[in-house]
C-alpha cells in the first residue's frame, strides 16, 4: 500500500530526528545509515526513497539542529530582555541541560562540519547567521557581541569536554561564563556599546594576530 505525502514526510523526519541524534552522539563519520534507519524503527533498504547519500541526510540534520537550537534561544526571550539574559547566564551554561544548546550541530560536531561537504557547511551557516541574529536581536545588542559571545561558548563547551580534569572543565566554564555574561551586559546598556564595542575590537584583533606570534 502506497503511503500518503504526509506519511512520507513524517517518515522522513523521523530519520532526519534519528541521524541528528545519533551524530551528536557518536559523530558523522562514526554512523552508518543502517545505525540511523535502526533507530527511526525502519529497515536499512528504504533509506534511499528518502535521501539521496548519506551526505544528503547529514546536511538536513545539520539544518533541523540549527533550528532547534534558534527555537530554544527564541523561547528563552519571550519574557524580555532580562529574561533573555538570566537564561543566557544559567540555562545556556549548565552542563547537565542538553536540551538547549547541547543540540547546536556546531557544538556537537563542529569539527566534522568543517570537513563536510558544501551543503551541509552551508546549511551550518545559514544556521549560524539566524542564531547570531536572532541572539543580537533578543539581547538587545549588536552582531558583533553575540559573535563573540557565541563563539566563546562554543569553544568553551568544547574545551571542557575535552580536558580529564573536572576541576579543570568546570573553571574553563565559569571563566568564559563570567566574561562573556560582562561583556555582554556592558553592550546591552544604552550608554556602554562604544566601550563594548571597542573591547570586542581589541579581542578580535588579538585573534587574528595569534598565527603571526605564533610563527614568529
Amino acid at each position: 500500500m502506497k503511503k500518503s505525502k504526509a506519511e512520507t514526510a513524517e517518515t522522513r523526519k523521523r530519520i532526519v530526528r534519528a541521524a541528528a541524534q545519533a551524530f551528536r552522539s557518536n559523530g558523522i563519520r562514526a554512523t552508518g545509515v543502517a545505525e540511523i534507519m535502526s533507530a527511526a524503527g525502519l529497515t536499512h533498504g528504504g533509506f534511499y526513497r528518502h535521501f539521496a547519500s548519506k551526505d544528503h541526510l547529514v546536511a538536513e540534520a545539520c539544518a533541523a539542529g540549527m533550528e532547534s537550537t534558534l527555537d530554544a534561544v527564541d523561547a528563552s526571550a519571550k519574557d524580555g530582555e532580562q529574561a533573555f539574559i538570566e537564561h543566557f547566564q544559567t540555562y545556556l551554561w549548565d552542563r547537565n541541560r542538553r536540551d538547549c544548546l547541547g543540540e547546536c550541530p556546531l557544538i556537537a560536531m563542529g569539527s566534522e562540519l568543517a570537513r563536510a561537504d558544501i551543503e551541509t557547511r552551508r546549511a551550518a551557516t545559514t544556521g549560524y547567521r539566524e542564531l547570531i541574529s536572532s541572539m543580537a536581536a533578543k539581547g538587545a545588542s549588536n552582531s558583533g557581541a553575540a559573535i563573540f559571545a557565541f563563539s566563546s561558548i562554543l569553544g568553551a563547551l568544547t574545551i571542557s569536554r575535552i580536558v580529564d580534569d573536572p576541576e579543570l572543565s568546570n573553571q574553563i566554564l565559569m571563566e568564559t561564563k563570567k566574561r562573556v555574561t560582562e561583556l555582554w551586559l556592558k553592550v546591552s546598556e544604552p550608554d556602554a556599546s562604544a566601550t563594548a564595542s571597542d573591547e570586542l575590537a581589541k579581542e578580535a584583533d588579538f585573534i587574528e594576530n595569534l598565527p603571526n606570534a605564533a610563527g614568529s
